[in-house]
């Protein structure tokens, strides 16, 4: 038996690694039966690196300091620290032995021959991926390129003359600076690829709307325009289109005929998840839409691509046709997705620099009467191409008070400002309960607290007042869409899925706790009221992993229990039979919950949450609540410790992106 294999399956006993971790090293072995140490280890390390959402394995901290890069155990530090004395000493060792093996390809000097693991990287930062992700990452970086590289023509003076009525009453005095929303549009004007980002309340979807108008408005055959709406999940999608047709509406009354908001709106149907844009398989990781067979579509808005993992990334640009332009709207300072990748976050890493070159700004100039500041203007080397099509929006007009406060602390990494907002915060918008335990998780779902009265016992109490029996069923449906309303008040986030503190534990725990109030009946799996999330994509059914809806009586007794979901104004059911890839949703991990707004938001911190506690899952479910935000800690500190600890993904893409000597991403 190899030692070293034997090493990592102990590893894998231990819960250290995962056993597909040492599965895939044992693997490498029976392709390469003379594979160093240094190979198998690697091996087993980038596959459980891409388990927490990497892309890639870095070489240099990984050989120079394993303990700060993995962040194991104590225990598990101390014999990772001894078995790193049997190994290769120094990165270019380990380069030598991953060289030396017919299993890893080296990037840019040899053929694709179907090896498992590929080296890219540069000499100074060699990267190792699986063949995957390196072959998505690839096809992420050429899109990109070609997307980028040159402008596309603008009539300057037309978008001015557009760009100045649809931003009329939006007129930003002096002392505010720089529209950056009316900048975001003239940029994207010329582009095939655009990126806008920024926070709660400044603006994306806004900014995305006139966009559209804009577009509308200077193209020649508007009627033939043709427009898709897409986000990660159902209910990220429905809020997109419904933010965009309230925006259009505004626009419509306050441009009246100049522009046929109302048909261009109707043309553009209703917003889709990306699975189902693409045309999601059964049983395949495939789509019906590809490169070969590609979308039809001339304008593509992607909402909360912060979400969007690079496998997804890859496909979605493979199946935009070559003249389309896409539109990527996202917080860059969220969650990255729960794959692997944190695309938006590469993206957007010098958002907040700008880096705009001469030229961008003199275009911005004429074409939307905006001037750049010169802070924001590359002074030294070559601007980055991808930021000539990246617009950060800076100002929230929505999100103020503690609630904004919290998060901007948070996201800067001050834990004493946070400390500070939570302390001191008169309206009681946001309030901590440190040191407290799940019934006190509990106790929020059930009645709410001073100063944030929405929970659960809001919906349940619409749904013990069903409407009579009227023939045509509209009672039945302004029936089911309060009682859906109300269960988006409030919600219950966690950071992990397990255990009592995670979203399983305290799924049952509110559960019960209702049950024993009276305010849930029934027994057995399905029970009307019982919140569902869907967990697998589902074509046919035309539900998709995300979805959240409500389990309840059908329109008549023949109809039996259904699951009701709300795509904006529109209601969708299915049988509850029908749905076998659900989770009950009374508690939901943060991850999950992107893409929506709670008015009562509860974010539980765990004791012993290790990597998972950042500063990145904080902000986010700061983020998610409208009104009132409470934050459940199962002891003092957790909330420093989040704040302090910053998510990297390893990724190349950045690189690969920017201009230079290793641009090929070869090591």
């Amino acid at each position: 038996m190899n030692t070293t294999l034997t090493t990592l399956r102990q590893w894998s006993d231990a819960g250290w690694l995962r056993r597909l971790d040492s599965a895939l090293a044992a693997f490498v072995l029976e392709l390469d039966p003379q594979a160093p140490p240094a190979l198998l280890v690697a091996t087993a390390l980038l596959a459980h690196m891409e388990g927490r959402g990497h892309t890639c394995l870095p070489l240099e901290p990984l050989v120079r300091d394993p303990g700060a890069l993995l962040g194991w155990p104590t225990d598990a530090q101390a014999a990772l620290q001894d078995f790193w004395q049997t190994l290769p000493d120094g990165p270019q060792a380990w380069i030598a032995a991953l060289q030396a093996s017919p299993v890893v390809r080296q990037a840019g000097l040899q053929a694709d021959a179907g090896q498992p693991l590929v080296l890219g990287g540069s000499p100074a930062a060699p990267l190792l991926y699986l063949r995957r992700y390196w072959s998505d990452e690839t096809r992420v970086v050429q899109a990109l390129v070609a997307r980028t590289a040159t402008p596309q023509p603008v009539e300057e003076a037309l978008a001015r003359q557009w760009l100045d009525r649809l931003f009329a009453s939006d007129a930003v005095v002096p002392e505010r600076g720089v529209d950056w929303q009316k900048v975001a549009c003239a940029i994207a004007l010329r582009s095939r690829l655009s990126v806008i980002t920024g926070g709660p309340g400044t603006g994306k979807t806004y900014t995305a709307a006139r966009l559209l108008a804009l577009l509308a408005a200077v193209d020649p055959q508007p009627e033939r325009l043709r427009v898709a709406l897409a986000a990660p999940t159902g209910k990220a999608a429905a809020r997109l289109k419904q933010s965009i047709d309230a925006a259009l509406e505004e626009l419509q009354q306050r441009l009246g005929d100049a522009l046929d908001l109302h048909a261009f709106a109707r043309r553009m149907g209703a917003a889709r998840t990306l699975h189902g844009l693409l045309g999601a398989r059964p049983d395949t990781r495939h789509f019906r839409h590809h490169a070969a067979y590609p979308l039809d579509v001339d304008v593509l808005i992607v909402d909360e691509a912060s979400m969007v993992h690079l496998e997804m990334m890859a496909a979605l640009l493979d199946a935009l046709p070559a003249g389309a332009r896409v539109v990527f709207l996202g917080d860059k300072d969220q969650l990255a997705s729960v794959e692997a990748g944190a695309v938006l976050g590469d993206l957007c890493r010098d958002a907040q620099a700008g880096r705009y070159s001469d030229d961008t700004a003199r275009y911005v100039l004429r074409a939307a009467g905006e001037r750049i500041p010169a802070q924001f203007l590359q002074v030294q080397g070559a601007p980055p191409a991808l930021a000539q099509h990246t617009v950060m929006l800076r100002e929230s007009r929505r999100f103020g008070g503690p609630i904004g406060q919290l998060a901007l602390a948070v996201n800067q990494g001050d834990g004493a400002a946070a400390r500070q907002v939570l302390a001191h915060d008169a309206t009681q918008a946001v309030l901590a309960l440190e040191g407290s335990d799940p019934a006190a998780v509990v106790r929020l779902a059930l009645q709410g607290r001073p100063g944030a009265s929405a929970c659960y016992r809001d919906y349940l109490t619409c749904m013990a007042q069903p409407p009579a029996d009227v023939p045509d069923g509209l009672a039945h449906e302004d029936w089911v869409r309060r009682v859906l309303t109300a269960f988006e008040r409030f919600r219950l986030l966690c950071a992990v899925r397990e255990g009592e503190w995670g979203a399983a534990g305290l799924n049952r725990a509110a559960e019960a706790a209702l049950r024993a109030a009276g305010l849930l009946g029934g027994h057995g799996e399905w029970y009307a009221g019982r919140p569902v999330m869907v967990t697998r994509n589902d074509a046919a059914l035309g539900v998709f992993n995300g979805d959240i809806g409500i389990a309840l009586p059908g329109a008549s007794a023949q109809a039996g229990l259904r699951v009701y979901f709300a795509d904006g104004p529109q209601l969708r059911s299915v049988g509850v039979a029908r749905l076998a890839h659900v989770e009950t949703a009374f508690a939901m991990t943060v991850h999950k919950s992107q893409g929506s707004e709670f008015e009562h938001t509860v974010l539980v911190l765990p004791p012993r949450a290790g990597a998972v506690l950042g500063r990145e899952l904080v902000y986010t479910g700061i983020t998610r609540a409208r009104q009132a935000f409470t934050l459940v800690a199962a002891q003092p500190g957790l909330l420093a410790q989040a704040v302090q600890a910053r998510t990297q993904r390893a990724s190349g893409l950045r690189e690969r992106l920017e201009p230079g000597p290793t641009a090929d991403g070869g090591c």
